[in-house]
């Protein structure tokens, strides 16, 4: 059975490429288009990974990840590893991304090899990915 990770992006072409390289490495993928979904999503299905977009409309990736990870202490779920996604490449960028509780970072424009070392990272090593 093929791992399932999430994508939350409000852009349509980055939620395209981040999922067109998810399900190459052999992923499923479901995807949002914005962040005021991610806990229910979470909540429905048991994801392997989020993949989510710091900058977005209505409610952000920090915002949402927040959120998600107080719905998974008040309900004692499992912590699903988030990845941050980001344009912002400045200092300190990664660090308030896991500040507010993402568990990797990576930039736009996202490449396979990106996605990848994020994923092994979260995940447990090459061995974990599909």
């Amino acid at each position: 059975m093929a791992r399932l990770i999430l994508v939350i992006d409000d852009e349509r072409v980055g939620r395209l490429v981040t999922q067109t390289i998810l399900e190459k490495l052999g992923f499923e993928v479901e995807v949002l288009d914005d962040g005021r979904g991610a806990a229910d999503a979470d909540a429905r299905m048991q994801f392997d990974a989020i993949i989510m977009d710091c900058q977005m409309p209505h409610m952000d990736g920090f915002e949402a990840t927040e959120e998600l990870r107080r719905r998974q202490a008040a309900d004692g779920a499992a912590r699903t590893p988030i990845i941050g996604l980001s344009a912002r490449a400045m200092r300190g960028d990664e660090e308030a991304a896991l500040a507010h509780g993402m568990d990797a970072y990576i930039t736009k424009p996202v490449n396979s090899s990106k996605v990848r070392h994020a994923l092994e990272t979260v995940l447990g090593g090459a061995a974990a990915l599909p």
